[in-house]
């Protein structure tokens, strides 16, 4: 039996085995590769860009190609067991965070149950590595609960320490504006361009992103933010649109260190781009891969050829509010 065949049966019989055991998670086990004998957990939690799609895709390239463990969670509705984006109330599985060694989010205006936000936190005060996507910058929205322990990290938190919430926070960014037109405007990135921090390991083998997803407004970067990548809006929503360089570049690609109080120092990787359409493009999967490796202290298995591949069928939809598939389960992502 060939290597793809038999490592499909393995991710199979790992899903498949972890329904039977009423696990409200997927999880893939890595064979050989660089990730052997590390975990990342990839939360989907997001009611627009379809991160329940992205983030099992991203999770089976890792774990199949590079030999990471890894574990991918969804909001799931407790009455009926679905995959649902919009419920905001429940990401079941963060205590997979306790035996993570990174993490990759892909989160908006959640408000979970204060059990399952104390694995992020105490995952954060470890220090350990993190990747903010798309509208992680704003994550949480406290609107019920104002006395959680947790609603310092709402996104229009003015909690001292706290302002701008969890996003910017940790990911040096909250919640500004669309600088492109949704919906009709897409991204291209600006490799070598403005401050292009071209010998980062991260931008190793990354020529060229283009997304469908609009370019975020960005104006609360601190200083120790090193920006990889800024980004410019196209005119149109395909690959050949031109570039409208009426408007100003954005950053759309960073690092920047973050420290809970009475925790470690961390690294964290963030990117406005992450519409599950976005990661049609190859350099996207390869940036964000390579942000995996960087932030593991593996840069030196970084190499312009990796295999950033599908494993399996990937079919992302359009990104936009209650245009998710309904009556999605678990197996239905595996």
């Amino acid at each position: 039996m060939g290597y793809f065949v038999r490592s499909f049966f393995v991710f199979l019989f790992i899903s498949v085995t972890s329904l039977a055991l009423g696990q409200e998670f997927l999880q893939f086990e890595g064979e050989e590769g660089p990730g052997k004998g590390k975990h990342i957990v990839l939360v989907a939690g997001d009611d627009e860009y379809r991160s329940e799609e992205s983030m099992p895709m991203l999770g089976k390239i890792l774990a199949h190609r590079f030999g990471f463990k890894t574990t991918v969670l969804f909001p799931i509705d407790p009455e009926t067991g679905n995959v649902v984006p919009n419920y905001q109330n429940n990401i079941p599985g963060l205590e997979n965070l306790e035996t993570a060694d990174l993490m990759i989010m892909l989160v908006r205006f959640r408000e979970l149950p204060d059990e399952q936000t104390r694995y992020i936190e105490n995952f954060l005060k470890a220090g350990k590595p993190i990747i903010g996507l798309r509208t992680s910058t704003h994550a949480f929205a406290y609107q019920k609960n104002k006395t959680s322990p947790f609603a310092k990290w709402d996104w229009m938190s003015k909690t001292e320490g706290w302002e701008g919430g969890f996003g910017q926070r940790i990911f040096g960014e909250t919640w500004v504006n669309h600088h492109g037109v949704h919906g009709k405007e897409g991204t291209r990135a600006l490799i070598n361009g403005v401050n292009q921090m071209n010998d980062h390991p991260v931008l190793r083998g990354v020529k060229d992103i283009w997304g469908p997803s609009d370019v975020y407004g960005i104006k609360n970067l601190p200083n120790d933010a090193q920006v990889l990548i800024y980004g410019q809006s196209t005119a149109g929503m395909t690959a050949e649109a031109p570039l409208m360089w009426e408007k100003a570049v954005m950053p759309i690609a960073w690092t920047k260190a973050y420290q809970l109080e009475g925790g470690k120092q961390g690294m964290a990787f963030a990117s406005t781009m992450g519409a599950s359409l976005d990661f049609e493009s190859e350099d996207l999967r390869r940036l964000i891969i390579n942000a995996s490796f960087w932030l593991l202290d593996f840069s030196e298995a970084i190499t312009e050829e990796m295999n950033v591949d599908y494993v399996g069928d990937y079919q992302p939809t359009m990104f936009g509010f209650d245009n998710f598939r309904k009556g999605m389960r678990l197996e239905d992502f595996r």
